[in-house]
């Protein structure tokens, strides 16, 4: 589900989903957001840790935060083109 927070910032609670969804629903999310927005994904599979990253370098946007609280897993995505 997709959620704008602000008008810079797009909340996607992916929470549930195994990889690769939450990527797959990023990349499309990221159509909607514009330039120098930020896509936020909450997701609580461990392995968006490393698939989340590595989609971020590949595409050649911007990953601008990265934690955790308790069992959600929270990425900041800035895209870039």
């Amino acid at each position: 589900m997709l959620v704008p927070m602000t008008p810079n910032e797009t909340v996607l609670d992916l929470r549930g989903l195994r990889c690769p969804q939450p990527v797959l629903r990023a990349k499309k999310a990221l159509r909607n957001v514009a330039v120098g927005g930020t896509l936020v994904m909450e997701c609580t599979d461990p392995l968006t840790v490393i698939d989340v990253p590595h989609f971020v370098r590949q595409t050649g946007h911007a990953l601008s935060a990265q934690q955790r609280d308790g069992e959600v897993y929270i990425f900041k995505i800035v895209k870039q083109k």
